[in-house]
């Protein structure tokens, strides 16, 4: 086993995988813990929970807003991230969900960016997950979200159906709107203003990434404190946490497709720039 994960995985080091592998850190499908003298299998699928350096803390907590026998809502704070990536891996909203309710089953049903906040929905049994994916793949499911920015070009237009296509951009981690046949449509409505700033009410139709975030920019507008658009922000050593993205998921509503039960849930997190 170590010779193969070595061979496929040399960046790793032949002696990091040894050590993993004798400190049980490498398990099986069924969970049963992988050591050193196991035979490499072919087609066999082996997990492994990715270990960094110095992982940032996240300084912020999650809540957990509904829990039934089929599915946890929890309402995510800005930074944190909802599944393993990068530099962060126990600083999840997953592995924190994880390690609270102690189920292994728990998987989000959809994601949102790290640095946007509000409800994230998780399914807690396998056997009726598809249903619970079905919601987002076929548009039954509302999305409502709530953004502080900059004030459109028209000083006098208030609500605007937003189209456009949306592909990835030369760089890695940004899209862009691009010509071509649509993919992405977004409502959005100012409910208030004050000043050069506006709060907005956000709906988007389809789910393409940063589709929220690209369409503002359509209308002439800028969500407060992002990095990433309209021009990505050199990355920093350093989280400047006082400073978070004001984009809010602040509902998801649906009909739950095991138990017929209507739901409407709120997140109980505000922007603060408002």
């Amino acid at each position: 086993m170590v010779d193969f994960l070595h061979d496929h995985f040399p960046r790793v080091g032949r002696d990091v995988w040894l050590q993993r592998l004798r400190t049980g850190k490498i398990h099986d499908a069924e969970g049963r813990v992988v050591d050193e003298s196991a035979p490499y299998q072919v087609n066999a699928r082996l997990r492994y929970y990715r270990e960094v350096e110095a992982e940032p803390r996240i300084p912020f907590v999650e809540d957990i807003l509904y829990e039934d026998d089929e599915i946890l809502l929890a309402d995510k704070p800005h930074f944190l991230p909802v599944t393993p990536g990068g530099q962060y891996v126990n600083e999840c909203l997953l592995h924190r969900l994880l390690v609270r309710t102690g189920n292994e089953q728990l998987v989000p049903v959809h994601r949102l960016d790290r640095e946007t906040a509000g409800v994230v929905l998780f399914s807690k049994r396998q056997a009726t997950r598809k249903s619970y994916f079905a919601l987002f793949r076929e548009g039954e499911i509302d999305k409502q979200y709530e953004a502080v920015a900059s004030l459109p070009k028209d000083a006098g237009q208030t609500a605007w159906l937003v189209e456009s296509r949306i592909e990835r951009s030369d760089e890695w981690i940004t899209f862009c709107n691009v010509p071509g046949d649509i993919n992405a449509r977004s409502r959005i409505k100012l409910l208030d203003k004050e000043g050069s700033r506006g709060r907005f009410a956000l709906s988007p139709i389809t789910g393409k990434t940063h589709q929220l975030r690209l369409h503002m920019g359509l209308i002439g507008s800028q969500i407060l404190n992002d990095r990433f658009y309209p021009k990505l922000q050199p990355k920093s050593d350093k989280t400047d946490f006082n400073h978070p993205l004001q984009l809010l998921a602040r509902s998801l509503a649906f009909t739950d497709p095991v138990t017929g039960l209507a739901h409407h849930f709120e997140s109980e997190m505000n922007l603060a720039a408002w």
